[in-house]
């Protein structure tokens, strides 16, 4: 599984921080060329910099994924710098946990922006290149909210059910092309992303949940499955597998996890507080 990566040529947006960042590291650890992309000069600079026992093989990409003619040209430069794009993680985001009739329509554009639209334009950029050279593997990020629908995430949930669904069609689409696609499904990882409003600007003090599972073996874990060429990739596999089955059996003990999530984040919310 690990030579899946040597010698490979990979971007990876939100690649700053989190599992973006974990996951640029575990690809360099395997042999790869990492486009490490982020909006923020200084913060591209910074990872990199983090990662520079790597040598040249950690690039910094200055892009903001809401834009199209910025992802284009990102990625259009790095197959032209590098004479290949190989991997496309699709990997930029934001949260965002709240009641439905407090979301403005402001709301919901900022978080589409950022969760569909950016996966959008990436899968968009990249194909032609990668259907051209006979082989590449897109891997978008979605979450576990993109297979299980929580309460009080109907914005982010709207957002990562269409990455899910964009992802699998794809996968299916392109199959007999040298295509390949992968969807990341993660649950509870440690990333500032609890830290972020829907406009993926800070909010107070990091709150990260306490089965938070750590980034660095959420990215390995990942890196295995996309090696496989697993289609939906849940992070960690163990319980949320489980729950994951259950919900679309409809087990009792799942909607009654839903319904129990349901009535605590409405508590929270009707004392004034938050849900992460």
């Amino acid at each position: 599984m690990v030579d899946y990566y040597t010698g490979k040529v990979c971007l990876v947006t939100g690649a700053n921080s989190g599992i973006g960042y974990a996951i640029s590291e575990e690809l360099l650890k395997r042999g790869a060329t990492v486009y490490m992309a982020g909006r923020s000069r200084e913060k591209v600079a910074e990872a990199v910099a983090r990662l520079s026992a790597y040598g040249d093989r950690a690039r910094p990409l200055v892009m903001d994924v809401t834009k199209q003619e910025q992802v284009q040209k990102g990625i259009e430069d790095t197959a032209a710098e590098a004479g290949r794009l190989d991997f496309l993680f699709n990997n930029a985001g934001v949260g965002g946990t709240i009641p439905f009739e407090m979301a403005t329509l402001d709301d919901w554009k900022a978080i589409i922006d950022t969760n569909i639209w950016s996966v959008v334009y990436g899968v968009h950029a990249a194909v032609p290149i990668m259907l051209k050279q006979g082989f590449g593997h897109v891997v978008n990020t979605s979450s576990i909210a993109g297979i299980v629908p929580p309460p009080f995430q109907a914005l982010y949930s709207l957002t990562k059910y269409g990455v899910t669904g964009l992802t699998e069609c794809l996968k299916y689409e392109y199959a007999e092309k040298g295509l390949y696609f992968s969807t990341i499904c993660p649950a509870n990882i440690a990333t500032p992303i609890f830290n972020k409003g829907i406009d993926g600007q800070a909010r107070g003090e990091l709150r990260i949940p306490d089965d938070a599972y750590p980034a660095d073996k959420a990215a390995s874990l990942i890196l295995d499955r996309v090696a496989e060429h697993r289609g939906i990739i849940v992070v960690p596999e163990e319980p949320y597998t489980d729950l994951w089955k259950g919900y679309i059996l409809g087990t009792p003990e799942v909607e009654e996890r839903l319904s129990q999530m349901a009535r605590e984040r409405r508590e929270a919310f009707e004392k004034g507080g938050t849900y992460f």
